[in-house]
């Protein structure tokens, strides 16, 4: 006799891998040792008369938690 199909157990929650980035402002991006295109886009377009900006998320500072 054949086995049954089951159904495939999905990954739990706890199981999944988060990423998270911190968020830095332009001026902590025009400081930057090591500068990326994504923070300088953001800095240039936070030069701009009246910009506002929250951040962006910087790539150098991503770590991982299960």
């Amino acid at each position: 006799m054949a086995k049954a199909k089951g159904k495939k157990t999905a990954a739990l929650k706890s199981d999944k891998v988060r990423v998270s980035m911190k968020l830095v402002t332009s001026d902590v991006c025009e400081r930057c040792k090591t500068p990326c295109s994504r923070g300088m886009n953001y800095a240039a377009r936070m030069r701009a008369d009246g910009a506002i900006g929250k951040g962006v998320p910087c790539i150098l500072t991503r770590h991982t938690s299960s």
